[in-house]
């Protein structure tokens, strides 16, 4: 199974899904995360403000901070190497990198 972290520039909450307006790339990142999780996917979000010990202890995201700073964030890492830098994830890259298609979730389905 793919490997897939993702880390995040420093956000007030967790997702970044708080305060008046909500950013649409965000909800969508944090929906897909949430659909990928339920369907047991190992997805991982780290937040530079929440969890900063992440990105001290994994070599990789340290060096590229180190060089490129935190303009380079958000990063996404598939099972141990640099996918994509700047931005989140399309939901067609999620594809890929899972080799499946991503199941929507309906809520109404039980």
């Amino acid at each position: 199974m793919k490997k897939i972290e993702i880390f995040e520039p420093a956000m007030c909450c967790s997702t970044g899904l708080c305060g008046p307006s909500i950013d649409s790339e965000l909800m969508r990142i944090s929906t897909l995360i949430n659909s990928l999780d339920s369907q047991g996917k190992n997805i991982k979000r780290y937040n530079l403000t929440s969890a900063p010990q992440e990105f001290v202890s994994n070599k990789i995201i340290n060096e590229i901070l180190k060089k490129e700073g935190v303009d380079i964030l958000p990063v996404t890492i598939v099972d141990g190497v640099i996918a994509k830098t700047r931005t989140y994830p399309s939901n067609d890259e999620f594809m890929q990198w899972l080799d499946k298609p991503i199941e929507q979730s309906n809520p109404k389905k039980k």
